[in-house]
């Protein structure tokens, strides 16, 4: 009951994993952060989502599978290689943009526009450890702001393990989100946007 590899995964996603692996990066999140992203994308109806760190699109296709007909998602990374597999892969899906942006460049932007999205991934420095603010700033009342590997690894160093746990506290300290802290997959935060 609680193996998330016996969930039906999103179609395609056996080719993208392969040629993910071809390329060398193995970075992705794990099955159990996967089902949860498709999941919290059906709760929002006609949803404005925002991923940072495309990666190759293997969480992007995830979200997609969740997603309604009428939702939007952006997906934006810095690694040409990575995006373009992704624009391969979901490419010819009109409810997904896959921007090839430096990621503080991209937030500033959206920014500057007053864009307002339902669900944000943050899957990179920016946008989790940086520019924090201003993603939040990004999220609409009621929306969901989702980060993963906040379990300390081993690969971690411990000036990494202090940046974790700095960032955990931020957000328990806001005023503008209610977050739970999930001991996990590889330990997921969810924060909501509070009116």
């Amino acid at each position: 009951m609680w193996d998330a590899l016996a969930l039906p995964p999103p179609a395609g996603i056996t080719e993208l994993e392969a040629a993910t692996c071809a390329l060398g990066f193995t970075m992705w999140s794990d099955p159990l952060t996967l089902s949860l992203l498709r999941m919290l994308a059906a709760t929002k109806v006609a949803g404005q989502f925002l991923e940072l760190g495309t990666g190759t699109g293997i969480s992007a296709n995830w979200i997609r599978d969740g997603m309604d007909t009428q939702s939007q998602l952006t997906t934006v990374d810095h690694q040409e290689e990575y995006v373009a597999l992704a624009r391969r892969f979901l490419g010819q899906d009109s409810r997904i943009r896959c921007i090839l942006m430096d990621g503080k460049t991209f937030i500033q932007s959206l920014v500057e526009q007053g864009k307002a999205f339902d669900f944000i991934f943050a899957d990179m420095e920016v946008g989790k450890y940086q520019y924090l603010d201003e993603t939040l700033e990004l999220l609409a009342v009621g929306g969901i702001y989702v980060i993963d590997h906040m379990l300390a690894q081993s690969s971690w160093d411990e000036e990494h393990r202090l940046r974790a746990c700095r960032l955990i506290s931020i957000l328990e300290e806001r005023q503008d989100v209610q977050i739970t802290e999930l001991n996990w997959s590889t330990g997921i935060v969810l924060a909501a946007k509070a009116q």
